[in-house]
């Protein structure tokens, strides 16, 4: 997965100013307690932060 994707699947599933918010403030047990902006800067791959959101946001399957 592409950074601009996982970020168009961010902004849609939580809202763009959420999405912002979200990515710099929420840590994630799943991305060994980082946030989304920590997780993709120590280089995770996109596919696999996205992976985490969807299990733990409740993200549409449509969006999966």
């Amino acid at each position: 997965m592409r950074l601009t994707e996982f970020w168009r699947r961010m902004y849609l599933h939580f809202g763009e100013a959420y999405a912002e918010s979200f990515a710099q403030d929420h840590v994630m047990a799943e991305l060994d307690h980082r946030t989304v902006r920590q997780a993709l800067d120590a280089g995770w791959e996109a596919k696999d932060v996205w992976r985490a959101v969807c299990e733990t946001q409740g993200v549409s399957a449509q969006l999966r």
